[in-house]
């Protein structure tokens, strides 16, 4: 949810919808380039009492947390004077609304590669929270905190999507301040590649919703859910979250996507670094310098990557796809998440063994399933099956594709080791969020204090 760090309006003006087509296509990439981008997000807060971390002010904070880091060569971006963000050789970190940090990691060539970068994040980040007296805690939702408890960062585009979310959703706060998650970035080499990893992982994303469901918690008790955050983006703002049923549709391609994403409502434009508030107002009106915000102002490229920030699909296209189906939480299950996609998405052998398994479900079933996997995990009914016999049919495709890939450690083991504790998930047929409960009615005393503590990185 970041976005850019620019001034804004930059790139070329944009006079035809082929133009922003012709921008999503220069994503593809010969196959020797693909990389994977994973990002993830945690909670920050206090050792003393559990409480979220404000952005200043005395004790521990947000800001003497970006402050910190710089130590290990990041370097800080700043917005009206205030760090809102650190950037270093490709990867960035970055702040959610309420003060959730997230690491955008660096398209790197592998898993393994990956993983060393999550490590080395979490110890930098402990490094620096040990010194301040804070924590960081790997769960899909806030177990303890409410609304009121938690602060805003002070970036623009954030005050307008806290006033705009009530317009649209009843959730819409919720998955702002609350929520954390885990996502994989993937490349593509041409139109027709896109449009096939695209189908297989948006009918796919309630698999990986059940296998990293760990968010049963919120206001200090059960939720009733397994992925609340899931749960969540099912009202949040239906004009730009969902399956997208139309990518299944016979002439899906770039052009198909920029004509969905020129009817999402726009959140704002963004000019030498404020936000100018165009909430609810068309990108249609931009291009044709009819925008009520700024009168005569023609949109830009930059706009238009701005503008595919501000949509949340559970798979997003911008020059890559994003996987967003999945709870944030522990270090293993950050390199899982990467892992079980590319062994389903960059092998031809696994996509297409994908595809087949799900190129005959409904738009119905899919929602069904997506609806499903937020409240019942893996034991979600579809057809003669659960999504527990669903997830183990593609861990073993996932696993098949990495194997062939054959992108070793220095141990010499490939990256299906990442999906170790996916398919023991699996094979038990319970998601985290399931074992967090148990402990939550035993060993935890129905308190969820232990979290921050058992769930902490």
């Amino acid at each position: 949810m970041s976005g850019s760090y620019s001034d804004g309006g930059g790139g070329a003006v944009i006079e035809s919808t082929e133009q922003m087509a012709a921008h999503l296509a220069r994503g593809c990439k010969p196959r020797d380039q693909w990389r994977l981008g994973t990002e993830h997000e945690k909670f920050g807060f206090t050792l003393k009492d559990h409480q979220p971390l404000p952005y200043e002010g005395e004790g521990p904070t947000v800001r003497k947390m970006l402050e910190g880091l710089t130590r290990f060569g990041w370097e800080p971006v700043l917005e009206n004077g205030k760090p809102i963000a650190l950037k270093r050789e490709g990867a960035s970190v970055s702040l959610e609304p309420g003060g959730q940090f997230e690491l955008s990691g660096a398209p790197l060539e592998n898993v393994h590669q990956t993983c060393s970068e999550v490590n080395g994040h979490l110890k930098e980040v402990k490094s620096v929270a040990d010194e301040i007296g804070a924590g960081f805690l790997g769960l899909g939702f806030s177990p303890k905190w409410s609304l009121e408890d938690t602060p805003l960062m002070p970036k623009g585009r954030y005050g307008l999507m806290k006033a705009y979310m009530p317009k649209v959703g009843k959730l819409g706060h919720q998955m702002m301040f609350r929520s954390c998650t885990v996502q994989v970035n993937l490349d593509f080499d041409s139109e027709a590649t896109m449009v096939k990893m695209f189908r297989v992982s948006l009918a796919l994303q309630p698999v990986a919703t059940a296998l990293f469901a760990n968010s049963p918690f919120a206001d200090g008790r059960p939720n009733g859910f397994l992925s609340y955050r899931a749960h969540i983006w099912t009202d949040t703002d239906n004009d730009r979250t969902g399956m997208l049923p139309f990518v299944f549709e016979d002439g899906m391609g770039f052009e198909r996507y920029v004509d969905y994403a020129l009817d999402v409502p726009m959140y704002f434009v963004k000019r030498k670094g404020a936000f100018i508030d165009a909430t609810g107002q068309s990108f249609r009106d931009f291009i044709a310098r009819k925008l009520p915000a700024l009168p005569g102002e023609r949109a830009t490229i930059e706009d238009f990557d701005d503008h595919l920030s501000t949509i949340f699909p559970e798979v997003r296209l911008k020059t890559f796809l994003e996987m967003r189906g999945a709870d944030g939480g522990p270090w293993n299950r950050l390199c899982a998440l990467p892992a079980l996609w590319a062994g389903i998405l960059y092998d031809d052998a696994s996509l297409e063994a994908a595809w087949q398994l799900v190129k005959d479900w409904s738009a119905e079933e899919r929602e069904a399933l997506r609806l499903g996997a937020a409240r019942t995990a893996l034991k979600t009914p579809f057809r003669n099956t659960t999504l527990q016999g669903i997830a183990k049919q593609v861990l073993a495709i996932s696993r098949s594709g990495l194997r062939a890939r054959a992108k070793l450690n220095g141990h010499g083991e490939n990256e299906a080791v990442f999906l170790d504790d996916l398919e023991a998930i699996a094979d038990s047929g319970r998601s985290p969020a399931e074992d967090l409960l148990q402990r939550y009615h035993s060993g935890w005393e129905h308190s969820v204090e232990p979290a921050f503590t058992d769930c902490a990185y």
